[in-house]
């Protein structure tokens, strides 16, 4: 009898979230087998020579008899992939995500999956700026947040799903969908928008001017240009398919910096000193629950 979760995994895209899971499943020993899928033949390439498992340009034979199949590419080509897999597919097969979109996700991908087949939508709270099989590690998801949302999969599957993220050492947390957007929409997707709107606002400066900003950035744009560095086909897809939450967030952001501006303009120091303390306090709560890199 195998000792492994899952017997065969397919891995459907090999940026950085998909080939730190692979390398992660092989260090632990969770799959007997692990088979990956890219389109692009020069990232296949990459990770066939980085000793990333099983490698194909077929999303067909990826998929074919996996236990669990994880879609781990941008939001916005999840409905074209689900449907080219679909036909593949075996019964009692699970399905994954790892997009920072849910409610999208779910209706990109459930019309397209055929009966006898589990979605366990899911988004692992991790990540960098890099991209790409050779940005992948195996200790990327390490006590890291991994959000499942269990629909109405067995509790028996959902059990094995919670074991197998758990085994690569995350920490399983379960929410729904309209939630988990409203949330990632403040503390991943807003600052990500924040960042490349400063980023960019320093691209369009005047010659010189822009390039002492460059020259002389201080550690808090440096951060700004870590985030912006991210990878824009992801990103691009993540603000139109979570455009609601995104919105609100950011409508509520907008009627805070006005009450800043003012605070500034008014030289209110008390205001300022108050909200200054407050967002200390936050830092501070996210670093006792040990989720500072």
């Amino acid at each position: 009898m195998s000792s492994h979760l899952y017997e065969k995994i397919a891995v459907i895209g090999l940026g950085l979230i998909g080939s730190s899971l692979i390398k992660a499943t092989m260090a632990k020993n969770l799959a007997g087998v692990v088979m990956s899928y890219d389109r692009d033949d020069a990232v296949r390439a990459t990770a066939q020579s980085l000793g990333l498992g099983e490698v194909t340009g077929s999303i067909a034979e990826a998929v074919e008899g996996a236990d669990l199949v994880v879609l781990a590419i941008p939001v916005g080509a999840m409905a074209a992939a689900t449907r080219d897999m679909a036909p593949h597919l075996k019964p009692g097969a699970v399905v994954t995500d790892t997009g920072s979109t849910k409610t999208s996700v779910i209706a990109d991908v459930t019309p397209h999956l055929p009966d006898g087949v589990y979605f366990l939508p899911s988004h692992p709270i991790a990540g960098t700026e890099y991209s790409g099989p050779e940005a992948g590690f195996a200790t990327l998801f390490q006590d890291r947040y991994w959000i499942i949302l269990p629909q109405d999969a067995p509790d028996e599957v959902v059990a094995t799903f919670t074991d197998f993220l758990s085994g690569l050492g995350a920490i399983v947390e379960e929410m729904d969908a309209d939630y988990h957007d409203k949330v990632l929409a403040v503390t991943s997707h807003l600052p990500h928008l924040i960042a490349y709107t400063i980023v960019g606002t320093a691209a369009d400066l005047e010659g010189h001017l822009k390039n002492d900003v460059i020259k002389f950035s201080a550690s808090g744009f440096r951060d700004f240009t870590r985030i912006a560095a991210s990878d824009p086909i992801m990103w691009r897809d993540v603000f139109i398919n979570n455009a609601d939450a995104v919105l609100e967030m950011l409508g509520r952001f907008n009627e805070d910096l006005s009450y800043l501006q003012r605070a500034i303009r008014w030289k209110e120091s008390d205001k300022l000193e108050e909200l200054f303390t407050r967002t200390r306090a936050i830092r501070k709560k996210i670093e006792d629950i040990g989720q500072l890199d």
